[in-house]
């Protein structure tokens, strides 16, 4: 019987985990004062946002975790193995740092309800 409802367990998971990294996206794309530092180069979180989920769709065969998201497309570029950064107030955070806390933010709460 448990075999019988695996796949719509998994089924839910997946959707779980994909909510957390659009969750993740989101929040990353409201931080207007911060600056994204992408091979030397800063972008506004606009464009952090969409860039991120652009390296998400190119990665998605790869990407079954938000934690999976973290490491394969949000930590470092792949064409030059920088780390991305996220910079406030003059302070820059390693992003894959910044969306680590984020994402134990998300689970907490997630395990409060």
């Amino acid at each position: 019987m448990l075999l019988a409802f695996s796949p719509a367990l998994h089924a839910q998971e997946a959707m779980t985990e994909k909510a957390k990294i659009e969750s993740l996206i989101t929040h990353l794309e409201g931080l207007n004062e911060a600056t994204f530092n992408r091979n030397g180069s800063d972008y506004n979180a606009k464009n952090a946002a969409k860039f991120l989920r652009g390296k998400w769709d190119s990665h998605k065969n790869e990407i079954a975790t938000a934690r999976d998201f973290i490491e394969k497309a949000a930590t470092q570029s792949s064409t030059t193995g920088k780390p991305y950064l996220i910079r406030m107030k003059g302070a820059d955070t390693p992003c894959a740092d910044y969306l680590n806390a984020q994402l134990k933010k998300i689970e907490a709460n997630q395990a409060a309800q």
